[in-house]
């Protein structure tokens, strides 16, 4: 059983990410599974956890081990990565309390393991997916509703949870609209002419109240819009247009962020759009090509200016 200064350790590093790092609710729920995991994998593996100095005699050795565990249970290499990055990053935060040493912990390498890059549809095929899309249901609301929600994604770049956590106060859209995303990091959207007319569609045809502080989206019954429904009416859409499992609500986030950049958008200006806290995430986002790359260096740097 992991001590409880073990575990009161570990609550003060989750609520420190939480309130002073912003990170995620899910996230820090995640990270605790993560930390929790590897301090029961201790107990069992050196047989004594009774305060916080097991840490700092932590070698290589037993983070090999430790690792070499988690595979043999049958996690993935990506989760482990994910599992080591949280542990860094609780055992780093107590050496910095605790005034030892971490780096047997800090430089254990993450298990290697293949991204899956995100694949963009081309420009045609997201407006026929669009079009296809209002086409599955013989109820007209529902039609405009799931319309409405898939030009969100394409035409604003919101993630799913994000457009369906518009309220009716958000309606009509406006020239922009304020996200709050992840980690409740809020950023301002442009709203195009297209995506505009799509919600006032659906806001016009909706059979019920769509009050300022209930959701804009809904389902058959008046609740929340269910993300499954979506993901189902794009599934029975992209069978009947012949394209990839790839396409999908996220899917349609991608094509934006891709078909701005190719259309001569930064990166910068689309990492805010997305709000994305880390450049080389929004440079996965958008299928970006070495040449690419270049032409925008080439562009915006002031030495590459002059030669």
């Amino acid at each position: 059983m992991i001590s409880a200064v073990l575990r009161d350790a570990v609550q003060r590093w989750l609520a420190e990410l939480s309130a002073v790092g912003g990170r995620a609710t899910k996230t820090v729920a995640a990270y605790r599974t993560d930390v929790f995991g590897f301090l029961e994998f201790l107990q069992i593996h050196l047989g004594d956890t009774a305060g916080t100095g097991v840490l700092s005699s932590l070698t290589t050795r037993d983070m090999r081990a430790w690792m070499a565990h988690e595979r043999g249970r049958g996690v993935s290499a990506r989760s482990l990565a994910r599992s080591l990055s949280a542990v860094k990053n609780f055992v780093g935060w107590m050496a910095e309390r605790d005034g030892f040493d971490p780096t047997a912990v800090l430089m254990t390498r993450s298990p290697r393991f293949q991204s899956k890059l995100p694949r963009p549809l081309e420009a045609g095929a997201a407006k026929a997916m669009i079009d296809t899309v209002e086409l599955q249901s013989t109820t007209d609301w529902v039609a405009r509703r799931d319309a409405a929600v898939v030009t969100l994604l394409y035409g604003c770049g919101l993630r799913i949870s994000e457009a369906l956590g518009l309220t009716g106060g958000d309606a009509p859209l406006g020239d922009t609209i304020r996200i709050v995303g992840k980690g409740g990091k809020e950023r301002i959207v442009p709203v195009i002419p297209s995506a505009q007319r799509a919600v006032d569609a659906y806001v016009a045809a909706c059979p019920f109240d769509l009050n300022a502080a209930a959701p804009l989206f809904r389902g058959v019954r008046g609740g929340a819009l269910n993300p499954r429904l979506i993901q189902k009416v794009m599934e029975r859409a992209r069978a009947q247009l012949g394209l990839p499992a790839t396409a999908t609500p996220h899917a349609m986030r991608h094509s934006f962020a891709t078909h701005l950049l190719n259309a001569g958008g930064d990166l910068r200006s689309i990492q805010e759009l997305l709000g994305h806290a880390s450049l080389s995430t929004t440079q996965s986002y958008t299928a970006v090509d070495a040449a690419r790359l270049m032409d925008v260096y080439k562009a915006a740097h002031p030495r590459a200016q002059q030669t």
